[in-house]
């Protein structure tokens, strides 16, 4: 199991929009995710920097990789762009972190 580490930031007092979309993450973005590898998927938000750190793990890095391509991926990132900091394809802007501690 792969477990990986992002970060990506929300727009300062999107705080709530960004939990009530997450609430009512579409069945079919969630269909992809697992369909994809991801499992153990969680995201945490640090208020103050508006940091979000997201935690999942993953069985293959290839097959994760290419979940971005997915239609419901695309759709998902044009109904999150206005929420959050974003590349010019709609991706938000991630920032993958390196493991430096696991304890199993």
């Amino acid at each position: 199991m792969i477990r990986k580490g992002i970060k990506m930031k929300i727009f300062k007092d999107f705080y709530d929009e960004y939990m009530k979309r997450h609430d009512e993450i579409w069945p079919e973005m969630v269909d992809m995710l697992r369909e994809y590898g991801a499992k153990n998927y969680s995201i945490f938000l640090d208020p103050e920097s508006r940091s979000l750190f997201a935690y999942l793990e993953i069985e293959d890095e290839e097959l994760w990789n290419k979940s971005s391509e997915t239609e419901i991926c695309q759709k998902w990132w044009k109904y999150i762009k206005d929420i959050m900091e974003i590349n010019e394809d709609n991706s938000p802007v991630s920032v993958e972190l390196k493991e430096v501690f696991h304890l199993d």
